[in-house]
């Protein structure tokens, strides 16, 4: 991944990073709330020797030096934990005490830090104070020489322990900035890796991985439309209704060696807009002039009629079994001169009848009647229905639906296509997040349609708007 791939899906997984940012900063607080508050207390000592002239004291200080780090050590020793408890009449174990202490050299001196931690302040500065005196006494005693009665080596306690004002830890602020950080840094992790292991649909990239055929369109998403029946919305000048003139538009340039063209749209999975797509697909083709006919031949979840408002007690299944000819069985939708064949019926055996003789004479009627005829199929994956009739048609439009739909499910329906010697004119990926820029709409695709007030976008509408 290049630093641009970064930032690109830093931008499509900020909600993932900003929800692990503020889980980790709600734990950094739950924890740091919940800790017990720690107290410290210090108590500084010197090293020194006897020393009777100038040469005996730079001897003495070198001597002193070197028994700094040793008497460091003497700190964590039983021996004084031990003697530390007992001056302090048991109030601290001497376990507890020897894990509650620590002593550290200043560097290039002679002194030395014992520093005693602590739930209670007065306890920490108890223990400090008790270590730095047991540590001078023991000292005294381990460097005075046999038989004599005092030692060459004098530990002196130069200041004095302590009560602390404020707990060492826990500190909110380092600790809220550390799981800011943290989070932030797992919540990016987490966005890439996501963005590695998501193997559905985003990008034209995505599309042309799995196969060659072009992306006719990006239709967007748009609540408002979808509600409102489909001659209404698209006539409006929306990104939604202007992403199904695009569609239109490209159409125009598939299979243009057939005067009259039939194609079938499904998708890989329900739940994709196949027939949402279809639908609008036809009214938009219709409002622009074209002979154009919508046959319903998804026989197992039938939808058209409701979608359109029009009559589905008769319709394909009607004329397959010749229960009714075509021309009573189409009907006419509004005043958009799109001619629609709703399922009819539901019947037992949907796949028998889309592969009879009769599904073939009916096509071959519409295809003469008609300039474009559009057939709404079932998906590919869950049925072989859509392949079967892509075999007896010009191509197949496959529709994607964004984020969803994965490049092995969209791999796998196509192969069923190619497995019957069908061809993939083309796809549709549906549900692109639209993102506003300015006075500007991008469907996220490379492709943007503008509505600034300028006077050759607006003699453009109104020349689309005339056509359509």
């Amino acid at each position: 991944m290049e630093l641009t791939d970064y930032w690109r899906t830093i931008r499509r997984r900020w909600r993932l990073i900003v929800a692990t940012v503020l889980l980790a900063a709600g734990a950094s607080g739950l924890m740091t709330w919940q800790a017990t508050p720690l107290y410290a207390s210090s108590a500084q000592l010197f090293v020194s020797t006897a020393a009777t002239n100038t040469g005996e004291a730079s001897v003495g200080n070198q001597f002193a030096t070197q028994r700094v780090a040793s008497y460091v050590n003497l700190v964590g020793t039983r021996k004084l934990a031990d003697a530390v408890a007992a001056a302090m009449g048991g109030r601290v174990p001497a376990g507890a005490l020897r894990g509650s202490v620590s002593a550290a050299a200043v560097p290039a001196t002679v002194n030395l830090t014992i520093t005693a931690r602590n739930p209670d302040p007065v306890l920490a500065r108890d223990i400090a104070q008790a270590y730095a005196v047991a540590l001078s006494d023991l000292v005294s005693e381990i460097e005075t020489p046999e038989g004599q009665t005092s030692a060459p080596v004098r530990v002196s306690i130069v200041d004095n322990a302590q009560l602390s004002l404020g707990p060492i830890s826990p500190n909110p602020r380092r600790n809220l900035t550390l799981g800011l950080a943290l989070g932030l840094l797992l919540g990016a992790g987490l966005a890439v890796l996501r963005d590695l292991l998501d193997t559905s649909i985003t990008t034209t990239e995505d599309v042309a991985t799995v196969t060659q055929a072009p992306v006719l369109a990006n239709i967007g998403s748009d609540a408002a439309a979808v509600r409102l029946a489909p001659h209404e919305a698209l006539q409006d000048t929306t990104p939604w209704a202007e992403a199904f003139r695009v569609l239109r538009t490209n159409m125009q340039y598939v299979e243009v060696d057939h005067d009259r063209r039939v194609f079938v749209i499904s998708s890989s999975l329900p739940g994709e807009g196949k027939s949402t797509t279809s639908a609008n697909l036809a009214v938009t083709l219709a409002l622009a002039g074209e002979s154009v006919v919508l046959v319903e031949c998804d026989l197992r979840r039938p939808t058209m009629a409701d979608r359109l408002g029009l009559d589905g007690a008769v319709g394909t299944t009607s004329v397959l079994i010749g229960r009714v000819k075509l021309d009573d069985a189409l009907q006419a939708y509004g005043d958009t001169g799109l001619q629609v064949l709703p399922c009819g019926h539901r019947p037992p055996n949907p796949a028998e009848l889309l592969q009879s003789q009769a599904m073939e004479t009916l096509l071959q009627d519409l295809r003469a009647r008609f300039d474009i005829v559009l057939i709404d199929a079932p998906p590919l994956l869950p049925v072989t229905d859509a392949a079967l009739l892509a075999a007896r048609s010009d191509g197949l439009l496959a529709v994607v639906k964004h984020g969803r739909t994965t490049r092995e499910q969209l791999r796998h329906a196509l192969e069923r296509v190619e497995s019957v010697d069908a061809k993939v004119v083309g796809t549709v990926v549906n549900q692109v997040p639209s993102r506003r820029r300015g006075s500007g709409y991008g469907y996220g695709y490379g492709y943007g349609y503008s509505y600034a007030p300028t006077p050759e976008r607006a003699a453009r509408r109104r020349f689309s708007l005339r056509r359509a």
